[in-house]
């Protein structure tokens, strides 16, 4: 059955950058775009960035610049790397397989001031 396990989130410092990583199985990784949205405590789900198998990448505005998400079809993994983290990037990060819309439990970003 399809996973999605995220990790590498934690509690930083505004200015620093974490790394989250997402390991999927279950699918055909390579052939699939992948995804990565968050939730802010009381606030909707919202997306920060994707990956199509092509490597095409997209960004919602309030990340560009600062995140930058990649994959590795050998090791089935996608990534987000995250710099200059400021408060409102604290939420909960998912990580999502666009093909049959799964989502992943989750890993929390903290950042503080």
């Amino acid at each position: 059955q399809v996973q999605l396990v995220e990790s590498g989130g934690g509690s930083v410092q505004a200015g620093g950058s974490l790394r989250l990583s997402c390991v999927a199985s279950g699918f055909i990784f390579s052939k699939n775009a992948m995804g990565w949205f968050r939730q802010a405590p009381g606030k909707q789900r919202e997306f920060v960035a994707s990956i199509l198998s092509g490597f095409t990448t997209n960004y919602a505005n309030s990340v560009k610049g600062r995140f930058s998400i990649s994959r590795d079809n050998a090791k089935n993994t996608v990534y987000l790397q995250m710099n200059s983290l400021k408060p409102e990037d604290t939420a909960v990060y998912y990580c999502r397989y666009y093909g049959q819309d799964y989502w992943g439990k989750g890993t929390l970003v903290t950042v503080s001031s």
